[in-house]
């Protein structure tokens, strides 16, 4: 290793320690309404690294994340509210339950590609949040309230503060898990089909299992976040759980980078933040947020923070005698 990369390592690790003390200090410095949007930004962070696995690792195009995140946040409201389960119990009931219908829609539908994917994701999303508004024990269009606050013994994390450090422990975890899952086996094998994958298959790779289990770790992750999400907020309902919503956890990756894990981070910070941040600006606030997305697409359209290991791979794709480049898009729909 010679001294630039020293240097580089250097600094990531500075930045990696001065972003770990200012959110653990966050609570301290800030404003219960702050603190409040910064639990909101990590509940988008757990999204937008599940969905990251999907879409930036994998290349699957999915518009209906959403689903995932609507059967986590409704199974552990349903069991804590009827059926008054610890919260720490609902969490590996509905962490099994996303898994196992990423398993149920995942099986028969990762066969396709493009467009088909995206258009059979977006119609599950869609099947999910309709069911949960015409079923009687979700609580219809009215959803479930009432949701109590996790607790530890006696002491109930029902502050603005123990919840952002309960969404901060929650985020850090799947951080690590995807970035060590990023460094797999199986974390190699997900962007070979993302790069290749006709090239993958003739590797040897089962291509439909490997896109299988990214798309249940995906689930996983969103249902997780689901969880969180209910406690957060005591009460949830149908309209938290829209094809709009899919498109912001969509927007959280590609706005970050593809395959990046600080990019999420990043991309998650702008998609909440910056709404908050022009909140002053009632009349035009959207507008404002719309026009700040198109220009920040436009001078980065790699993303915030781009993935390392993808431009790496690109890079030396192009420069090998005999190999073309693949088109941009082709990863995020193939």
């Amino acid at each position: 290793m010679g001294p630039r990369s020293h240097r580089i390592a250097s600094i990531r690790a500075g930045l990696a320690i001065a972003a770990a003390v200012a959110a653990l200090g966050l609570p301290l410095a800030a404003n219960p309404y702050v603190t409040d949007v910064a639990t909101l930004v990590l509940v988008y962070v757990m999204l937008g690294l599940g969905l990251n696995i999907v879409v930036g690792y994998a290349g699957l195009l999915d518009l209906g994340y959403a689903a995932f995140f609507a059967i986590g946040a409704y199974s552990s409201a349903i069991l804590m509210v009827h059926h008054h389960m610890s919260y720490w119990l609902t969490i590996p009931i509905a962490a099994c339950l996303t898994t196992a219908s990423g398993a149920v829609i995942g099986a028969p539908t990762l066969r396709m590609r493009s467009d088909y994917l995206a258009i059979v994701t977006l119609g599950f999303g869609e099947i999910v949040r309709i069911t949960a508004t015409n079923l009687s024990f979700s609580g219809g269009p009215d959803g479930v309230w009432g949701i109590p606050r996790p607790s530890i013994g006696p002491l109930v994390l029902g502050s603005s503060a123990s919840l952002y450090y309960l969404g901060l422990a929650f985020a850090a975890v799947i951080l690590i898990l995807s970035h060590n899952v990023a460094r797999s086996r199986l974390g190699r094998a997900w962007r070979a089909v993302r790069e290749d994958e006709i090239a993958a298959r003739a590797a040897g790779i089962n291509t439909v299992s490997t896109k299988l289990k990214a798309y249940m770790l995906g689930a996983l992750l969103g249902g997780t976040a689901g969880s969180f999400f209910a406690v957060k907020l005591t009460a949830i309902d149908p309209t938290s759980f829209t094809f709009v919503q899919s498109v912001n956890i969509l927007m959280v990756v590609i706005l970050g980078g593809m395959g990046s894990l600080p990019g999420v981070v990043l991309g998650a910070i702008v998609i909440v933040g910056l709404p908050e941040a022009l909140r002053a600006f009632q009349t035009v606030r959207m507008l404002a947020f719309g026009i700040g997305l198109i220009l920040l697409m436009l001078l980065r359209p790699q993303g915030l923070w781009p993935s390392r290991i993808g431009t790496l791979g690109r890079v030396r794709a192009a420069r090998s005698p005999g190999t073309r480049s693949q088109p941009t898009g082709q990863a995020a729909t193939s």
